[in-house]
């Protein structure tokens, strides 16, 4: 049986939506696995998310400590390392947090590294196949990973459908070691929320690079106001300085979950993709038909955005 162990982030008291997506990349890899949860922090939010996790998995590892109040990943793996068995795979959030935590976390671990992971093939003869993306999406790698010594996975955000999987779990405290570091933390600076607040809005309608010109946006703007949404965007239109930073969406800018993500003219890398939160309805339109961001669309259309936005808007008018 394959140990696995999923590290868990959360915020405020609340588990990440990827505590969900780690089920499903689990099956995928060992649909026997034994699966783990692991949190790290302090405080009553450690407490809260640490017993919110036992109805998902059958045993949860608290780690409490002061110096793990704030995600400084060097405090973070030393903590890990402390409590984790070094033949297991063990994943984690492909996010800025993950890239900086995982690739040392393997080097103490004496164990197997793979970046990026959006979807897995399964275990043969101590081999595991997972699929990566390069290029931007553009192109799919397979690659296979000996995992004999155990491997630290990144998994990207959102490849893989949240599982409401039931469970009566447990919580075991592990004391967390020490945590000495050269690294320290100094204070998290908020974004600005700008004159829209794009997190609270049931229905975005984002757009990228095939708006093509700032005097376009006008045209997204109009069908934001038929569907009762909010005009977003990737990040090529803040550095164009076309939109301000607080519409961005992306690792970068804002993590947001709507009901419904209208990608226009988006390509859907992870950078992009991966603040897309919460299981959204996701609508994607783009001239290219081999974008990355059809392989997670609810539906795609391949069209041109500068037609297809007028066109949806005069049936909506209509509609109403």
């Amino acid at each position: 049986m394959t140990q696995i162990y999923v590290y868990v982030t959360h915020k405020g008291g609340v588990a990440d939506d990827i505590a969900s997506e780690y089920i499903g990349a689990a099956k995928k890899i060992d649909a026997g696995a034994a699966l783990t949860a692991v949190v790290t922090g302090s405080g009553a939010d450690l407490d809260n998310v640490a017993q919110s996790l036992t109805s998902k998995y059958a045993e949860v590892i608290k780690i409490s400590d002061p110096a793990l109040a704030y995600p400084n990943a060097e405090v973070i793996r030393k903590a890990l390392c402390n409590v984790l068995d070094k033949s297991a795979i063990v994943l984690a959030p492909h996010d800025t947090l993950g890239m900086d935590l995982c690739p040392g976390l393997s080097i103490k671990m004496d164990s197997t590294f793979a970046a990026d992971a959006v979807d897995f093939e399964g275990v043969d003869g101590g081999k595991l196949k997972l699929v990566r993306q390069e290029l931007g999406g553009a192109v799919s790698t397979h690659v296979t990973c000996d995992i004999s010594n155990g491997a630290v996975i990144t998994i990207r955000p959102g490849a893989f459908a949240p599982v409401d999987a039931s469970a009566s779990g447990k919580v075991t405290d592990k004391p967390a070691g020490d945590l000495s570091a050269k690294r320290k933390f100094l204070e998290v600076v908020q974004a600005e929320v700008g004159d829209v607040d794009i997190t609270k809005s049931d229905v975005l309608v984002s757009i990228g690079r095939g708006i093509q010109e700032q005097e376009n946006i006008a045209i997204a703007e109009e069908l934001a106001e038929a569907m009762g949404a909010v005009v977003s965007c990737s990040r090529p239109i803040v550095d164009a300085k076309w939109l301000e930073k607080g519409r961005q969406v992306g690792t970068s800018g804002k993590t947001v979950k709507p009901k419904v993500y209208m990608a226009m003219g988006i390509s859907g890398s992870f950078q992009h993709m991966g603040g897309v939160k919460g299981n959204p309805y996701i609508v994607a339109v783009n001239k290219n038909p081999k974008a990355p961001i059809f392989q997670v669309a609810d539906v795609g259309i391949v069209a041109d955005i500068l037609e297809f936005m007028p066109a949806l808007t005069e049936a909506i008018n209509e509609m109403k």
